[in-house]
């Protein structure tokens, strides 16, 4: 049996971090909007802003190159993925939202890191722009809760 569990407020702690962000351009006004959220959070999480690198890249399929070459740089306690996919008329959406969420988990997995995938996927724009802050926040909490898990695991 483990030791008693840590409270909310030391897995959220993120002094000490260092947090990767890869953000899709593609549907730029949410993932602006994603990205504008996480890092507010991360700020208030105590990620210091200099400990903060945030990398842009065209869309979601380009998402999981970029993430894998900060894993690469050992430089990060855990990655965020950000990005927009909202369906259109052809099979363009499944393919896009399969391949990219598939690619973030296998680099996940691959270097035991944290990445928080806030890569939405809606059926509209409406949809898109009412979860853009929360899932934003979402991300950099599960970014600073994860990280602070696999430190304690190690």
């Amino acid at each position: 049996m483990f030791g008693a569990d840590k409270g909310t407020a030391d897995k959220l702690d993120g002094k000490k971090l260092h947090i990767g962000i890869v953000q899709a351009r593609f549907n730029e006004g949410i993932t602006n909007a994603l990205a504008k959220a996480c890092r507010e959070e991360l700020l208030t999480l105590g990620v210091q802003e200099k400990h903060i690198r945030h990398v842009l890249v065209p869309g979601a399929l380009e998402v999981p190159v970029a993430l894998q070459a900060m894993a690469e740089s050992d430089e990060f306690d855990a990655l965020i993925a950000l990005g927009c996919i909202i369906r259109g008329e052809t099979y363009h959406f499944e393919l896009v939202a399969n391949e990219s969420g598939a690619g973030v988990t296998r680099l996940a997995l691959d270097y035991q890191l944290p990445i928080a995938n806030a890569i939405i996927t809606t059926e509209n724009l409406e949809q898109a722009v009412a979860r853009q802050s929360d899932k934003g926040r979402d991300a950099a909490r599960v970014a600073v809760e994860m990280a602070n898990l696999l430190e304690e695991l190690s």
